[in-house]
């Protein structure tokens, strides 16, 4: 059985029966009978198809939030994501055409030379809870666009996000076996990537996760994108908008509990603003209130699990055995414990702590003064990750310098912890492989197909 353990009261939300091999097997030579007549369909037909699945999850958003609340612990007041999953999904139809068309090399009285894109087949997307969504939107919307057939594994802590995705689209008329959410334990997922079941595998979460799949794909020859951990950074230079950097980065630490894929983990500021910075990003923070997602007077819910919390308090506490300076004091969040975690924002913090250096992935920030450009780079450099980075200036041309610098996946100014659906979503070194979304995202989820054809005169 797979049971989701509500962060709120600790009881058992749901739980599903996992497939047995021989019913994973079945599920998915179904997918693949099914692809084939899918991608018969024209391409404007299959826009529709999911752009109405995509209306068809907006219809039930009601219920949905709250049903976010009870998984993974996002406060109902934020309304849920299918703002971020209508416009990715939305951008994703929009850019079909354009991303899928044929590249004609000749069209002469002699020859037709083109390279077309065609489906891998088959896909395996293994979405996260921390934005059940939006996360797995990414890839199922240009996925069944460009002729795939999907299976959704979806994480255990959100485990009725794939079968509301699975209702919305089996209304509009997608096929059952062309879209499927499934139910698979870790051994089973692994022994279908290994004998080549799918076309392509997505994979959303922790870097072991990501070396297991990678392993399992080892000489298959199987396509994979990864998507794993992040230490993600933030720079604000002595020119910035001291205001609207405080707003934003704290916001991208903080905002779902710390659980977001490019959310703000560390932050360099110059030694000029470095002590106003503290003193707004303190009294920010201790504005929050940390309750029961439910209430709408809640702005920080629970953490996803009491474990993911728990090793977020041992960073902190080692942090501040090294010397790190707490700033959020534990009175002002009666709430903290189990997987409620209070936020917290330290100072005096170096790159040997674990906090500056190891995905936090909750509520806590260390922020440390920078003397120049050349030491901010350095430091938002030394890390094991590559997702974003979020740089604050009013000089675009400095901006681009630096961001030429930075070993990330994406480079914001003046913004940070957001998903732009027109820029390939990608990371380098453990953060993982591949990329989604854009043009990009569509060339990774089908493959090129060159004809050379003689025409007889």
């Amino acid at each position: 059985m797979i049971k989701c353990i509500s962060p709120i009261d600790g009881s058992v939300y749901a739980e599903r029966k996992v497939l047995t091999d021989m019913e994973a097997n079945v599920a998915v030579e179904r997918a693949k009978l099914a692809q084939k007549k899918w991608a018969l369909l024209s391409l404007s037909e299959r826009i529709k198809l999911v752009e109405s699945g995509v209306e068809a999850v907006g219809a039930m958003n009601e219920e949905i939030v709250p049903e976010i609340a009870w998984q993974m612990g996002r406060p109902v007041r934020y309304g849920g994501e299918f703002g971020g999953f209508k416009e990715r999904a939305d951008y994703m139809a929009k850019i079909a055409k354009e991303a899928l068309a044929p590249i004609v090399v000749e069209n002469s009285d002699n020859f037709r030379r083109v390279i077309k894109r065609v489906p891998h087949g088959t896909i395996l997307v293994i979405a996260p809870w921390n934005y059940p969504y939006m996360t797995a939107i990414n890839t199922v919307a240009p996925a069944l666009i460009a002729g795939n057939s999907v299976l959704l594994k979806h994480s255990s802590q959100t485990i009725l996000v794939g079968e509301r995705l699975a209702e919305a689209f089996h209304s509009v008329g997608i096929p059952k076996d062309v879209f499927q959410n499934v139910f698979f334990d870790h051994k089973t997922t692994l022994n279908l990537i290994k004998k080549k079941a799918f076309g392509f595998v997505n994979f959303t979460g922790s870097v072991n996760g990501g070396k297991a799949i990678e392993n399992a794909a080892a000489g298959s020859f199987t396509g994979i994108g990864l998507e794993l951990g992040g230490k993600d950074p933030g720079y604000v230079m002595e020119d910035a908008d001291l205001d609207s950097a405080v707003d934003t980065l704290i916001d991208g630490a903080m905002f779902n509990s710390g659980q977001c894929c490019c959310g703000i983990e560390r932050i360099y500021v110059h030694e000029s603003l470095f002590d106003k910075f503290i003193d707004k990003a303190v009294k920010i923070v201790n504005g929050y209130i940390l309750g029961n997602p439910l209430d709408n007077q809640t702005t920080l819910g629970p953490m996803a699990h009491v474990r993911f919390a728990d090793e977020v308090r041992l960073q902190i506490s080692e942090a501040v055995a090294d010397g790190a300076i707490r700033h959020i004091e534990r009175s002002n969040f009666p709430k903290d414990g189990g997987a409620y975690l209070m936020p917290q924002i330290l100072s005096n913090v170096s790159h040997q702590m674990r906090i500056m250096r190891e995905e936090s992935f909750g509520p806590v920030v260390g922020i440390m003064s920078v003397k120049d450009d050349t030491e901010a780079i350095k430091l938002m450099n030394d890390s094991n990750f590559g997702l974003t980075a979020s740089l604050w200036t009013k000089d675009l041309n400095r901006a681009e310098v630096i961001a030429d610098q930075i070993e990330t996946g994406t480079v914001f100014m003046n913004r940070a912890d957001y998903l732009d659906p027109g820029l390939c979503w990608t990371g380098c070194k453990d953060t993982g492989r591949g990329g989604g979304l854009s043009i990009i995202g569509y060339h990774n989820l089908t493959r090129p197909k060159s004809y050379h054809l003689k025409k007889v005169n």
